[in-house]
């Protein structure tokens, strides 16, 4: 199963854009190795005694640090260890106990590139809902309109039937502004839900699990698609769903559109998980036909890998304190290590471990103790702003410090803003290792 091609589709919170053989439709991603191509240390050219214009030359601060390092021995040792994990979960006799699932998505074809057409997509995958009306005008080119509604955190850990009631209302909307609402017209939606699914057909999914943040009730186990399509029916909205799919499969069918070698959707957002082409005698849990053409896209659900502890060998203090605090410990182990919705919780809990140490903002501690201040509140560190610092050029630090200064650190020292700037290239080199090995599974 080579992973030899990547496609990425759009999330908001990583940085920066990579494409890869094919065509990626993506805003804001990690991936991989690519991210670490651009990686660059600060090193200024002055070095001061007692000073830490190199913070990875401090031996107390690289003593924190080490626990994030991975060797090139222990990237290989992963990719034979996702690679064991992707059998266990095609196999039908190991596919119950498998935590890496690699479901089989029921979608065999891809787009020629041809097709004609208008349709909704949804996607409903972290903080934000999409909606898109897409204009589909053959000869792959694709014309969209589209808004971005957020999820409330209220929605997210509420009732199950109140998130797709807020999810119809948002349709709603967004057909009555692009004149579309009552028109005679039923629209097909595809609609896109990143969660972890065992599909039952095209457009039928049961939710196996929350992930990202989101824990509704009522909706584990039970068929998906039904539950918004009975809120999409209950506002009168002329739209059905016709399809399920996740984020990566999405992906993988959007850049199909543009270029039809396209083999294998990855996402590196707010969670992160893969699909890629899968022939069918090679999927044990298959229950659909075997016409032509004799493959599937399986979606592999791979933020999940870890979870039986085999991972734990490079797992640190610091992913152990943001597993806990989850929504959902002991789960998706490998997701809560490099992606989007845990990397700014991570760097946020070194800041304060070289902090504890007096490592960082020497000579200020009596005036950082507001506990008020998001530095001191789980979640006050945004992944947004590890990009942010780790991509700060210049002597002054401008963006660093803007960071500090929002997260509660105020008039932070150029060693101050050089520390922080290494921890987030630190955590960031972490995680374009961590997709980088589970990229080049063979």
């Amino acid at each position: 199963m080579p992973f030899n091609v990547i496609q990425i589709l759009e999330d908001d919170l990583i940085s920066p854009i990579i494409k890869k053989v094919a065509y990626g439709l993506a805003t804001t991603c990690i991936l991989g190795g690519a991210v670490y191509a651009g990686y660059r240390v600060a090193t200024p050219a002055q070095q001061q005694t007692r000073h830490y214009r190199q913070p990875e030359l401090n031996d107390q601060i690289e003593t924190v640090l080490d626990s994030l390092k991975i060797t090139d021995d222990q990237l290989i040792q992963i990719m034979h260890l996702l690679e064991d994990e992707m059998n266990a979960g095609l196999s039908s006799s190991t596919h119950d106990q498998a935590v890496v699932k690699m479901f089989p998505t029921y979608v065999k074809n891809i787009p020629t590139g041809t097709e004609v057409g208008q349709i909704l997509a949804l996607d409903l995958g972290g903080t934000n809902f999409r909606v898109l009306l897409v204009d589909l005008r053959g000869n792959s080119r694709i014309e969209l309109t589209s808004k971005i509604f957020l999820i409330p955190q209220s929605i997210m850990m509420g009732d199950g039937k109140q998130l797709f009631r807020h999810l119809s209302e948002c349709l709603h909307e967004f057909m009555l502004k692009e004149l579309i609402l009552n028109t005679g017209v039923c629209y097909p939606i595809g609609f896109t839900f990143s969660f972890p699914c065992s599909q039952e057909g095209l457009a039928s999914a049961r939710l196996t699990s929350w992930t990202k943040g989101f824990s509704c009730s009522g909706v584990v186990n039970e068929d998906v698609v039904k539950l918004f399509q009975n809120a999409i029916d209950e506002k009168g909205i002329n739209a059905k769903c016709v399809a399920l799919i996740n984020d990566t499969v999405g992906t993988l069918m959007a850049c199909a559109y543009k270029d039809p070698a396209t083999a294998i959707g990855l996402i590196l957002g707010t969670g992160t998980n893969a699909c890629y082409i899968e022939q069918l005698d090679k999927v044990g849990t298959w229950k659909g036909d075997y016409d032509e053409p004799k493959q599937v896209i399986i979606n592999m659900e791979w933020g999940a890998f870890g979870d039986n502890h085999r991972l734990d060998f490079i797992r640190t203090r610091y992913d152990e304190e943001v597993d806990l605090s989850s929504t959902n410990p002991g789960r998706q182990t490998f997701e809560k290590m490099i992606s989007g919705l845990y990397m700014g919780e991570i760097v946020r809990l070194i800041i304060l471990d070289l902090l504890q140490h007096e490592l960082l903002f020497l000579g200020h501690r009596d005036t950082y103790g507001d506990y008020k201040t998001p530095l001191y509140n789980r979640g006050g560190f945004y992944t947004k702003f590890v990009s942010t610092v780790e991509t700060d050029e210049g002597i002054k630090f401008s963006n660093t410090r803007r960071v500090l200064e929002d997260i509660g650190i105020q008039n932070p020292t150029f060693d101050d803003c050089a520390i922080v700037q290494h921890i987030c290239r630190q955590v960031s080199k972490r995680a374009a290792k961590l997709a980088a090995a589970g990229e080049h599974v063979e």
